[in-house]
């Protein structure tokens, strides 16, 4: 069974949708970040970044355990691992790579830099509010054109693209975003959202 060390984030849920979707026995360990849990030696034992979330697998690479932490190379590990939701070869493959690549670089990192400015800082920031929730809305932007025509990010195929993106959009009203505004992402929200796998791992590690 592999081990989830997570907590209640966009990040964490990616994986935990993953784990729901693969079908793929687990257990949960939670990680409270706000009690600084992440700096603990035994998790830095498997994500020495002290962020997560971290998987330990006892049935990795050549049958013998394997930890791995960030979250974009823990879904392309279960990806591989399952031979789901992400294509073996070809442009296929490269376009839901790219599309994560996307979320790991700009969309999950500004959406969270507009979380704190709105949420977290001590002190309001109108340059700060401003320059993360129009950059929130610009990637929004980009999504809604990357949407239109085709039901999934990287194509026809539900992918681990998707399973990505979307936890970050659920926190859609943290960065003032509309989805009304983006038609194609609200039609493609709605669809993912109605995933059973997704429920149950949007509720991982089950905090209000």
């Amino acid at each position: 069974m592999i081990e989830l060390h997570t907590w209640g984030t966009p990040n964490g849920r990616k994986i935990s949708i993953m784990l729901e979707e693969c079908g793929l026995p687990y257990s949960v360990h939670k990680v409270d970040i706000s009690k600084g849990e992440q700096h603990k030696p035994e998790f830095l034992r498997i994500s020495p970044n002290n962020r997560i979330p971290a998987i330990v697998d006892p049935d990795g690479p050549g049958g013998k355990p394997y930890s791995l932490f960030e979250s974009g190379a823990i879904l392309i590990y279960l990806a591989d691992k399952t031979q789901k939701f992400l294509p073996a070869t070809g442009v296929a493959r490269y376009d839901a790579l790219q599309w994560l690549m996307w979320q790991m670089g700009g969309f999950g990192p500004m959406l969270g830099q507009a979380h704190h400015f709105l949420r977290a800082a001590p002190s309001k920031i109108e340059y700060g509010i401003k320059r993360y929730v129009d950059e929130a809305k610009r990637l929004y932007g980009v999504l809604d054109r990357q949407l239109a025509g085709k039901p999934f990010v990287a194509g026809e195929e539900y992918t681990i693209a998707d399973m990505s993106i979307f936890p970050w959009a659920a926190r859609h009203e943290w960065h003032t975003v509309n989805l009304a505004e983006f038609p194609n992402v609200k039609r493609w929200y709605d669809i993912v959202n109605a995933r059973p796998a997704v429920t149950k791992g949007m509720a991982v590690p089950y905090l209000n």
